[in-house]
Parts: structure tokens; C-alpha cells; sequence
């Protein structure tokens, strides 16, 4: 087992919630000490979810974890309030600098050699990035700049 596939989750909007997730990262610390395993604590992180998390600091052994707004997490980007936001704008980030790609890169306007780029270049990633598009949020169009009514459907 890697250290890197261990994940701790503890419901810590009440005090006793708290203290419990911090035992439990305490014991984690003691385990990988029993057995000469180390964690990279520079890449652990707390993931605070929820309105009404209070945000609080854990430490691993004697280090304070870092907080983060947005973790990768099985190749989708989770952050604080559940949003895929960052999930869609990875992949609409990559078309538009490949739509700009096409039209500075190429001289012709002819159909026979735009389809075929769009095809190999475009279309794949939004093939990727399409599980995630869905309307919730008007800022998650302002990315997009594709199309005016926004990702083809």
C-alpha cells in the first residue's frame, strides 16, 4: 500500500468530530512509524468541505497540514463546495488555446483542412470534458468561447 492512497475523512462541524479526526491522524503517524513508513507530509493536505466548516488546522506527527481550496482526486479536480467549476475549465482552457492554434497556425479557411484539425485536436477534449458540463452555474459558460450558446450538446 502506498502512503499516497490513504485518505481520512472525519465530520468535523462539532468539537468531539475535531478531536476524533485528529486521533485518527495521530494514529495513521504511528502506524507508518511501526512500520518504517514515512509520509511525504509536504504533499498532505486537508480538504475543509462544507459551508460551515470551521477550517481547522491538523498536524501529521510534529508538521501542521496544509489547506487547500481544490484537491485531484482519481483524475477529478474535488474542492471545498463539491463544484466541478475547476473540472470544466481544465479542459475548456486546452480547447481554447488549441482553437487559437488552428486559427494563427493556419493560412487556409477551406473546410477540408479545418474539420480534420478540429476533429484530431478539439473534439477529444471535449469528449473528455463533457461528463462535467452542466449549466449550474453561469460562470462555468464564461470559459467557453467556442461557441456563443456554448459547448456543443
Amino acid at each position: 500500500m502506498k502512503s499516497a492512497d490513504t485518505k481520512q475523512s472525519e465530520e468535523v462541524d462539532i468539537l468531539e468530530g475535531r478531536a476524533t479526526l485528529q486521533e485518527d491522524l495521530d494514529r495513521l503517524e504511528e502506524w507508518a512509524n511501526k512500520n518504517l513508513m514515512k509520509f511525504n507530509k509536504d504533499k498532505c493536505k486537508v480538504l475543509h468541505l462544507g459551508k460551515h466548516n470551521p477550517g481547522v488546522q491538523h498536524s501529521l506527527g510534529s508538521a501542521w497540514l496544509e489547506s487547500s481550496s481544490v484537491e485531484r482526486d482519481l483524475v477529478v479536480l474535488v474542492n471545498s463546495k463539491l463544484s466541478m467549476n475547476e473540472q470544466c475549465a481544465a479542459p475548456a482552457k486546452n480547447i481554447n488555446k488549441m482553437l487559437d492554434c488552428i486559427n494563427k497556425g493556419n493560412i487556409s479557411r477551406d473546410k477540408d483542412v479545418i474539420i480534420p484539425l478540429y476533429s484530431e485536436l478539439v473534439r477529444p477534449n471535449l469528449q473528455y470534458g463533457v461528463q462535467f458540463w452542466s449549466p449550474l452555474y453561469k460562470e462555468m459558460w464564461t470559459g467557453w468561447r467556442g461557441s456563443k450558446e456554448g459547448p456543443p450538446g
